[in-house]
């Protein structure tokens, strides 16, 4: 249950930051949003699933353009 809503909640913050990434045309929340809609689906352990998809958003965090 916990990796459902695990990959529920990054995919749509995933979602959101490619949305925003394509609109202004910039390359670490597109490329970073991909990451987290596509990632739930290949990590099937809650724990690594948490910690991948917190590296992800702190690497979209600390490397912005």
């Amino acid at each position: 249950m916990m990796t459902l809503i695990l990959g529920g909640v990054f995919s749509v913050i995933g979602m959101v930051a490619f949305w925003y990434g394509r609109k202004s045309k910039k390359n670490n929340p597109l490329i970073g949003g991909t990451v987290l809609m596509v990632f739930p689906y290949f990590v099937p352990n809650p724990v690594l699933m948490g910690l991948v998809g917190a590296a992800t958003l702190v690497g979209m965090y600390l490397f912005r353009e």
